[in-house]
Order: C-alpha cells, then structure tokens, then sequence
C-alpha cells in the first residue's frame, strides 16, 4: 500500500505510483518511504473514500416498475408520450440506429419496408381492413411507464400515457407481457390507474413518501422507459418543490435533475429509501431530450387521487363555484390588505355554493378553516382537495375589514373548467384602454356602456399605468372599490374618498368577453 504523511496516499502520490517509474518519482518528491504491499488497483480500492450507490434501492424497486403500451385501431404509432411539445422525433434517426429499428418493429411505416410493414398486419397491410384507419387488429401508439402500488396488480400512470387508448399492455422488467384494465383516470392531475390481472400472483409493489421528509438537495432516483429502452435508471436530487408550470390550478409539482425523458412520463422517482416521491410528468426542454429539469406529481397530490382512482374509477372533487384570480401588491394596498396574499373573488357563478353562502366579487378570501391562504392557486388545491358537502369556514376581506362566510361545497361539474371551478388562471393582461377627461391621470377615456351598466372604455393612454396593467379600448368599468359606477362622476367620488381614506390605489373591476377581473390602479394624481 502507498502511505504518505497520514498514513492515506493522496490522489498525486496514487496517480504518479501507478508504474514503477512513478513510485521512484513519488519517493524522490516527497522524501516519504514508500510500503508497496498491494496492487495497485487494490491499492485504490481499498482506500477510495465511500461513494453513494443506488444499486441496492434499484434492485428492490425495478420489478414494482413496469413500461406501459398503448394500442389503438387508427392511429399510426407515435415515438412520444406527450411528455414534451418539442424534441426529434424517430424518422430523423438514421436508418440503422436501434431506436429507428424499435420504431418499425411497433408498427411505424417504413416507405422502403413495404413486405416488413405486410408482414406486421397480415394481408390488408397498409391501408386496408387491419392497416392504418381501419377497424381491425390493436397496434402500439404510444408508451410510457408505470408502477404496481398494490400486490393484486394496481399500476399508477399518467393520463396522457393512457388517454389515447382502446388496449393496454403492461411489460414487467422480466419482459412478461400482462393486459392492463383503465380502471379510472383523472386529466386535471394527469394521473390513471391501470390493473393487470396476475391470476393469484402477488405482485412487488412500492410505497408512497412522506411529502413532509422531501427536501430540496435529497438524491432521488426515476426509473422508468425512456424512448422505448425498457427498465433505465438515472439519479440526480430534487431542485426544488412546489413548482407551478400552467398546466392547471393543481401545480405542485416537484423539479428533479435526474435525466427524465419521453417514455418516462408514468413512472416514479423514488428517495433512497424506495419509496415513491413524486410521478414523473413533464420536462422543460428546448430540444425534446433532458436537459436537467423535470417535473413530478408529488406522492402527497398522486396518493389522494389514486386512491378515489382505485375505489370509484373517478375523482369527487369538492366546489365552491367562483372565479378567482391572485392578490398582486398593487391590489392589495388598494384595498387595505397589509400583505398581497389570499384569493381576489373575480365573480362567483350563479346557483354555485358560493354564491349562496354570500361571496361577491371583489372579497378577497384569506384563510379557510382558520388556516391562512396564501394565494388563489393554494385555495384551489385545498377546496379540491375537499370532499362534496364538506362544511368550510372562510375569512373574507370585505369593505376593508374580515369577516367569516361558511359555506356547504359542492361537487365540481364533469365539464367545469379547471379543478374546483375556482379558475386560478391568471387573466389574460391585453392591452390598454383610455378615460374621459375627468379620468385622464389614469390614462383611461371613458363613455356610457350601450346596457347603461358600467363605463365603456373608449380610450387608452398607452404610456399609462392602465395599458401597462392590460386594460384595453372596448373593455367596461364596472366597479371602483367594489362600488357600482355608471358615469366618470361617480369614478371620481370614489377615488377622492380613496384618497381621503390614504389609499395610493383603487381596485377597478373591468368587464371583457372573457370574463371579469380586477386591476389596481394608482390614483394619487386624481383630483
């Protein structure tokens, strides 16, 4: 063994003292006797620091984890799962690469295969009864991954993995090939439920993580299907949580660095304990392949779900029936709230639960069951999170002081627009409109609307804080500081009494054929 000073060699003395030259040289630099009692490749092994292996995590949670093939009867197969808008597809491959080979194998059709493609869908071939279009034999569409949650043959996966589909086909590491049943799937949280008869086998199956023990630098591991290359394991750490990537009012998600690609879309990442923390789902990628950032259900949103999955084939999500939007700082100094944070009522729809209970638009809601809101997407996943005729206690700022609402939810209608109807998007912000002379410090021109409610906006300063806050020419004015105008004297009642108040802004509710939302305006040069 090499020993210098410490009795450790270090990475100089090994380097050099890999040859018989370099022990000479090691001896004569460092002065230091050198004990050659090893090989040495025994040598480092025997004093190489430890370094974390995934080995013994991926041998007990690879056979829980399956890859998940969707056929169908028309449409040709597809070399991705929906896991990304952008990226190469298979025909850009060259001819020879095993990729393009795997992709004809499933039933893509190769111009110059002809007799091949024969061969796959019997004498029809393209074209005919069985071919492209038709109506007969099941071919491969798309694919992803999945795992078994249950010994009797549960498989959680994405939605979009499944969504296309008439025939599943679960493939387990050991390559056996099992029909899957649909047994639910849930769009809003992009997740489904998949199970496979195993005939009294008892499958391997893996555990769902504690969210509250995920931290930002743990080490996870994604194991999954990537490109159709069966069982791939890659590492990294979870980057960061709580993301929100606008794909609805449920973002949670989890951002992991571990190399997660199209076919991964289904399968879990696991912490090294083998437990499940998040489903992979999405990436960010300019190119279509892994650059480092992908996005995973947390196990915390997945488990709830699955679970209404497996015990009724769809989700009860609880409703409270209003539009919502954020509480920006502007808005939240307009209205007197210390701090920009809860959900700005934009309109509750008529007949829902909240328009029952009293909400009305311009309420801000802080907290619910005296736990504090922090934004309109937190009171989304909360409320949804809700069984129907759930009671709830809201606190709703209003006229500049809280007050409580209770309030019986409902169940989210099957065609309603985003989870618990609370539509958290954020408005589109267009472009500017303009104000009557009386209105013109706000860069706003404004005429009587053609019902005789509200102010119809007729012009726009686009050098205004009003453009810059999206308001555009033909939207109307329909309240300032939740009071009703219908003429610019009545703006600027309002915005003096503002002003007397020591307000710097006024919240203005602008109408649009899109819908309603509120906009703070600053209001110290009004006279």
């Amino acid at each position: 063994m090499l020993k210098n000073f410490n009795g450790r060699p270090s990475l100089a003395t090994v380097l050099k003292a890999s040859t018989v030259a370099g022990i000479a040289a090691a001896v004569l630099a460092t002065g230091v006797p050198l004990e050659i009692t090893r090989s040495y490749a025994e040598a480092v092994k025997v004093q190489a620091p430890a370094v974390p292996s995934f080995a013994n995590v991926v041998d007990a949670v690879s056979p829980a984890v399956v890859s998940v093939r969707v056929e169908n009867r028309v449409n040709p197969v597809s070399d991705n799962d929906g896991f990304s808008i952008e990226g190469r597809g298979f025909d850009d491959l060259p001819d020879d690469h095993p990729l393009k080979r795997f992709f004809k194998q499933f039933g893509g059709q190769d111009p110059s295969d002809q007799q091949g493609h024969q061969r796959r869908f019997g004498q029809n071939g393209p074209g005919g009864q069985n071919g492209p279009g038709g109506k007969g034999r099941l071919r491969p569409v798309a694919q992803g991954s999945g795992f078994f949650i249950s010994e009797d043959g549960y498989i959680v996966t994405n939605n979009h993995v499944v969504s296309d589909g008439q025939a599943f086909v679960a493939v387990m590491n050991d390559g056996t090939e099992l029909d899957a049943k649909l047994i639910g799937k849930d769009p809003r949280t992009d997740l489904a439920v998949l199970k496979v008869d195993g005939k009294g086998k008892k499958f391997t199956y893996v555990n769902w993580a504690d969210d509250n023990n995920v931290r930002v630098g743990d080490w996870v591991v994604a194991v999954g299907n990537p490109f159709g290359l069966g069982g791939t394991v890659t590492a990294g750490i979870v980057s960061a949580r709580g993301r929100d990537i606008g794909s609805g009012p449920y973002d949670d998600y989890l951002q992991v660095d571990a190399a997660v690609n199209r076919g991964n879309s289904g399968g879990p990442t696991f912490n090294l304990s083998g437990e499940v923390v998040g489903i992979n789902t999405a990436i960010f990628s300019p190119s279509g392949g892994s650059v480092g950032i992908a996005f995973a259900i947390p196990a915390s949103t997945a488990r709830d779900v699955v679970a209404d999955l497996m015990k009724d084939g769809q989700v009860s999500r609880g409703w409270l029936g209003v539009q919502i939007q954020p509480v920006t700082k502007d808005i939240a100094e307009s209205i007197g709230l210390s701090e920009p944070s809860g959900a700005l009522v934009v309109a509750p729809q008529a007949g829902s639960p909240g328009d029952k209970a009293g909400m009305k638009a311009g309420d801000v809601v802080t907290a619910l069951n005296g736990e504090t809101i922090k934004d309109a997407r937190d009171l989304s996943r909360r409320i949804g999170a809700m069984q129907p005729g759930s009671k709830v206690e809201l606190s709703v700022w209003r006229a500049g002081k809280a007050q409580p609402l209770t309030v019986e939810l409902g169940t989210l209608p099957a065609d309603q627009k985003d989870a618990n109807a609370d539509d958290n998007s954020q408005p589109q912000q267009p472009e500017a409109p303009a104000s009557e002379k009386a209105l013109a410090d706000l860069g706003l021109t404004v005429g009587p609307s053609d019902d005789g409610k509200g102010l119809a906006i007729t012009g726009i300063d686009p050098d205004s804080d009003a453009a810059d806050k999206g308001i555009k020419e033909g939207e109307k004015i329909t309240s300032v500081n939740n009071q009703e105008v219908s003429s610019p004297a009545d703006v600027v009642k309002v915005l003096n009494q503002a002003k007397k108040d020591g307000r710097t802004r006024a919240l203005f509710q602008i109408q649009s054929t899109e819908g309603s939302r509120f906009v703070a305006l600053p209001i110290n040069g009004q006279g």
